[in-house]
């Protein structure tokens, strides 16, 4: 590792597992000081024991990001236990899975909050802190639902395109204070909601044959797109999405079956 991060303050939400876990200990190998959030105790023990185990510094606390209370106390406390703030990635998702005519108002409105608001709080608690101090870096996570329409996710959709012009907006408030704002969309990733919804291996390898790449992603590999966004390579990049999906939203289904299965059949016999 290189150090990109020597001496800087992350905040990390939803990084007891997955995508969120991958983050914080990218970001604490790179020589950063990591808070991680989340609601569940257990995991975000074990990921500061082992973030500590291999000598960095790290530290966890419980917290509702669909309250912004409980946000606003997270941060505080991340700024009064370490001494500032330099990066929040806003990782933590509720979403609602439904048909349009069987969701209710307030699913509809859950997934508003836990999709949408918990950016809204982050980053709002974020900027003020990073105003002050003089610069710092956010990342969002955004969806591939949020790029183009899935039946059953209009409320997950609908809020995770909401997180991408919301992030540009943002973006353009704390460009003159040096705060940047981007946004990572994973597309489909290996997580614990992932190995629920695919637990049949016939049902995974379908998605991942809908993949170009053929695969279904690793959260180390959305982690590694973060990390590049809050350092100091990425120092005139803001207001910007990078997708991270094995090239599923860059594809046009125009029906050509025939090729997609002998290219798909090409690959393997290369791979193999």
């Amino acid at each position: 590792m290189n150090g990109r991060l020597q001496g800087k303050i992350a905040w990390v939400s939803g990084a007891g597992t997955g995508i969120g876990e991958a983050t914080a200990k990218r970001f604490a190998a790179e020589g950063a000081t990591v808070m991680i959030c989340g609601r569940r105790r257990e995991p975000l023990e074990r990921v500061v024991a082992e973030i500590v185990a291999q000598g960095a510094n790290a530290a966890w606390i419980q917290a509702d990001v669909t309250d912004e209370q409980s946000v606003e106390r997270a941060v505080s406390a991340t700024v009064e236990r370490f001494g500032g703030l330099d990066i929040m990635v806003n990782n933590a998702v509720n979403y609602t899975w439904g048909m349009l005519d069987q969701v209710s108002t307030d699913a509809w409105h859950q997934c508003l909050r836990g999709s949408l608001d918990v950016a809204f709080f982050g980053t709002r608690a974020a900027l003020r802190v990073m105003k002050a101090r003089g610069g710092g870096a956010i990342v969002n996570l955004g969806s591939v639902a949020g790029l183009l329409g899935s039946p059953g996710l209009s409320a997950y959709g609908a809020a995770k395109a909401g997180v991408l012009n919301f992030s540009r907006a943002v973006a353009l408030e704390g460009a003159p204070h040096h705060v940047r704002v981007n946004v990572v969309i994973p597309g489909v990733v290996w997580s614990e909601g992932t190995r629920e919804a695919l637990s049949d291996a016939q049902t995974a390898e379908g998605t991942a044959r809908s993949v170009p790449m053929m695969r279904i992603g690793e959260p180390l590999e959305v982690a590694n797109a973060i990390l590049f966004l809050v350092s100091g390579e990425a120092s005139y990049i803001t207001g910007q999405s990078l997708v991270v999906d094995g090239g599923k939203t860059c594809r046009l289904d125009v029906g050509a079956t025939d090729y997609v299965s002998e290219t798909s059949a090409e690959r393997r016999g290369t791979a193999s």
